[in-house]
């Protein structure tokens, strides 16, 4: 299997399938799967761009819109995490995964999938130590404050993906796993990025719970993005153990190493996105915990009967099949020709995957729960920063001018 993975997207979805599908005349070859690291930018309409953590001057369409509305197919399967500039209304719709536009699926904020007989998994957003341990409290419409901790990385999303026990092939993550420099050439790396040095040094560039996925899953590829340059390592865990080879890559501009192609072995397709049933357990199995105040989550009184819900699981998907659930809009379209936006807000709406998916597993919808209000207020910590700079601006111009800005909260 081929699969092309891509740094950050930016909403620049034209310019990376044109570079696939020139790749593949120029070589003669098939790329089977396209893989995005995050900053996927998943903008619907004009409204959409409310929540798009991005400075005014960066809130422009690109060209998601062309593929939600029909206008254009995505030439490829396309898998994508989330990072820390999207329009995060769209994607809470799809906090467990779904297709944002027909062959283009988002992981969820965390999830597990097959393709062909590759499992990928990833975890979306980046790591900010004063959100870790809360819950999901932010609701669409999102305020300053929401839009910012909205991406950030939870501790419930993370425990779930430590209860993963088979093999996963692809695991993604938009911010690099703390201490993954130390497994690869850093000092070449800071030749051309001096500024990641001190934290490199420090050990507080990248996610501590992404480093911590790394040694649980052991997956036999870890691929990043977020920090606009291409970097590789290779993870060995213990000794004659596994080895994870890692892969951070730019983002998508002429001249910016942003698309890498690696074959993985694999069955005969067809290749084809299914659900993966050991996560779909895992799934059901937390969701009563699902933390949907700034409180964090009670873990300790999830019952976990490993077996049982595969059982359960399993019974299902041979009665259903794995195909996830069918795309379906949820939001007016993008009329390029309409220079105000005439529709229903950036609200939240249930969108009849995620209803789909919830009741196949017997499950409440819980994402548009506001009946705790009062309680999602409560401590909501302060985003004011830790330091003299502000990490949570990577700027996605050509010209990178704040280049002495690392990643977002890396100083954390």
């Amino acid at each position: 299997m081929k699969i092309a993975v891509e740094g950050c997207m930016h909403g620049d979805l034209d310019n990376v399938y044109k570079t696939i599908t020139e790749l593949e005349r120029a070589e003669n070859t098939k790329i089977d799967l396209l893989i995005c690291c995050g900053d996927f930018q998943a903008v619907r309409n004009k409204k959409d761009l409310e929540s798009l953590n991005v400075k005014p001057k960066y809130r422009q369409m690109n060209t998601f819109w062309k593929y939600y509305s029909g206008q254009e197919v995505a030439p490829v399967p396309t898998v994508f995490i989330g990072g820390n500039h999207e329009a995060s209304n769209y994607l809470w719709e799809l906090y467990y995964g779904g297709w944002v536009a027909p062959n283009i699926y988002f992981l969820g904020f965390a999830g597990v999938i097959k393709f062909g007989s590759i499992r990928i998994g990833g975890l979306s957003g980046i790591f900010n130590f004063r959100h870790y341990k809360l819950g999901h409290f932010e609701r669409p419409p999102y305020n300053e404050s929401d839009i910012r901790s909205i991406y950030h990385v939870r501790e419930y999303d993370v425990h779930k993906l430590m209860q993963v026990e088979e093999p996963i092939d692809i695991f993604l993550s938009h911010d690099w796993p703390v201490g993954i420099t130390d497994c690869g050439n850093w000092r070449e790396l800071v030749q051309k990025k001096p500024f990641f040095k001190k934290e490199i040094q420090e050990k507080t560039l990248g996610s501590k719970p992404a480093a911590k996925l790394l040694e649980k899953l052991k997956p036999s590829y870890w691929f990043s993005a977020h920090l606009h340059c291409k970097f590789s390592a290779l993870v060995q865990h213990g000794e004659g153990g596994p080895v994870t080879k890692f892969l951070a890559l730019d983002k998508c501009l002429p001249g910016r190493k942003f698309l890498q192609i690696i074959e993985i072995e694999s069955d005969q397709g067809p290749f084809e996105i299914r659900y993966d049933e050991e996560w779909l357990a895992i799934t059901r199995t937390f969701n009563s915990a699902f933390p949907l105040t700034s409180m964090p989550a009670d873990l300790r009184s999830v019952q976990v009967d490993r077996e049982g819900s595969r059982q359960w699981v399993r019974s299902k998907l041979n009665t259903r099949g794995g195909k996830p659930f069918e795309f379906s809009q949820t939001a007016p379209c993008h009329d390029p020709f309409q220079s105000v936006f005439d529709g229903r807000s950036a609200e939240h709406h249930r969108n009849p995957q995620t209803e789909a998916l919830l009741s196949f597993l017997e499950l409440p919808y819980l994402l548009d729960d506001s009946t705790t209000a009062s309680e999602q207020s409560y401590c909501t910590p302060s985003l004011s920063r830790g330091s003299s700079h502000d990490n949570e601006d990577i700027p996605i111009d050509d010209v990178d001018e704040l280049e002495e800005l690392v990643a977002d909260d890396s100083e954390e």
